[in-house]
Order: structure tokens, then sequence, then C-alpha cells
């Protein structure tokens, strides 16, 4: 039976960084999908592990600083599959690489990935997922180590692979996410990239040629000391999910750990930036 899911529909002000933080905590009560909207965030938790008394207490709506209202609705049952089918359109980025559902149709292109990408982050759609694949397609992967944060359908760490990558790890926190890359790896015949529940604390010893990591920007600040101990020598790390006002933070952070700004993308205010460790 197809759960029935509680919707919240938040006005903010202002947007950022509130829709980031409203994020971190929801994930925390059970939330497993969030959309960033022009004023604010829906997010969506099953009916069966909603808690709005949980809710309400967040610190956040204390903060006299901060202007949140919400609305919350009851989501109808709904068959995923039928509405992304009905909603999610296939894309074709920089002419070479198509990323589609199952029921589009194959087209003639250098890469095609298939995602089913359910209520998963990453269908190729968000102007952050798009830059990080056309930054992809601008390297040679070829018998690369690779580490995929953030990994949400799976669609980079898949597109590694085929751009040559022989040895793919991908983590996400979400549990939706990790099913859902799971799915998606064995989908496009790349079972062998392993992935994992959880977040940087999951990293050890093994070092990495090349480092996506595709989150937000808060996250990726607390993170990079720990992507720069696992990112080999002259090693490339990919970083989005930040606005272009955020990027002199992030070059600000990467440049303390030796990791030099090579270029970047911008996608809708969003960026996608390359970095390489000296």
């Amino acid at each position: 039976m197809t759960p029935t899911y509680i919707g919240y529909f938040f006005r903010l002000e202002p947007v950022q960084p509130l829709a980031e933080i409203l994020i971190a905590q929801l994930n925390e009560l059970g939330f497993d999908s969030f959309v960033e909207t022009e004023t604010g965030l829906e997010a969506y938790i099953e009916k069966s592990l909603h808690q709005p008394e949980a809710v309400k207490e967040l610190y956040i709506f204390q903060n006299p600083d901060f202007k949140i209202d919400f609305e919350v609705k009851e989501i109808e049952q709904v068959n995923w599959n039928e509405e992304w089918e009905r909603n999610f359109q296939p894309i074709l980025v920089d002419d070479i690489c198509q990323i589609r559902a199952p029921f589009h149709a194959k087209q003639e292109t250098t890469y095609d990935i298939i995602i089913e990408p359910k209520m998963s982050f990453g269908t190729g759609h968000h102007a952050t997922t798009h830059m990080m694949v056309q930054h992809l397609l601008q390297l040679d992967c070829t018998n690369k180590v690779v580490l995929d944060m953030g990994c949400g359908t799976g669609i980079l760490a898949i597109l590694a692979g085929m751009r040559g990558a022989t040895d793919i790890t991908a983590i996400d926190i979400d549990h939706w996410c990790y099913l859902n890359t799971q799915e998606n790896v064995v989908r496009n015949n790349y079972p062998a990239i392993k992935v994992f529940e959880g977040d940087a604390s999951l990293l050890g010893s093994k070092k990495f040629d090349l480092i996506i990591a595709n989150i937000n920007r808060n996250i990726l600040l607390q993170d990079l000391p720990i992507y720069e101990k696992v990112l080999l020598q002259e090693g490339i790390i990919l970083l989005s999910g930040f606005y272009i006002e955020d990027l002199s933070l992030i070059k600000e952070k990467c440049n303390q750990l030796g990791l030099q700004y090579v270029n970047h993308h911008i996608k809708d205010n969003w960026v996608g930036a390359k970095f390489v460790k000296n």
C-alpha cells in the first residue's frame, strides 16, 4: 500500500539560510523529501512518522530574526511512478548526456542514464546536479577512485562509472536516497558502485582521486576538512549546493585547506565549483 504523506508548506523570510536549517532539522524528525521554492520550502513525511508537536518545538521557530509561516496538508496517496511519468521529462546535458526515466525512449547520445527518481534528490533537473554533470563530462575519470557524497539518486556516481571510474563509493544520509541509489546503480548496470547510508563520519583511511559533494553550504563548510584528508595529492573536488553569494566562503575554506580554486559554473544563481589539491 502506498503510504499517506503529510506536507508542510513553509513561507520563509529570508529563504536562505532558513531553508537549509529547516531541512537539516526536519530530516532528523523523519521528513524524507524536500522541495525548495522561491518563497520557502515544501517538506514531506509519512503520516505514520509525523510528530506535529516535535515540529512546533524546533528552536528555529523561536528566533525573532526569522519569519516563518506554514500550512500543513495531508497528501492523498500517490503512485509516485505515475507522478514521475506525468511530470518528469528527459533532459540532455551538453548534447551528449541524456538523463531519462525507464518509460522514456532512448536517444542516440554518448551517455544514457536511466533514473527512477521517486522522492530522491538528483534527477539532473536541479541546477546543482546539472552543473555537476557538466563538470564530470569535462573530466577524465579513467581508472579513478571516486567518492560521491550526498549521492541522491546516484546519478553522479553512475556517470563517473560511465566516464571510466573503476572504484566508486556513494554515500547519502537519507534512507530513501540510499535505497534509490542502490536501485539506480543496478538499473544502469553499475552494481560495483558501493552505496552506504550515513555522512562523512563513514570515511576512513581510503583515498580518492575525485570527490563529488553536492550537499549544502553549511555541511560543506563543516565537512571539507574531512574531504581534504581523504583526497589524494592533485586530486579534484567538485562542490555544489550553494549560491553564488556563498562562493567566497567556500573558496576561503578551501584555500585554508590547500584546495586551489580552478573554475565554476553558474545556473539559476547556484554554483558548481572545481578545486584541486596541491
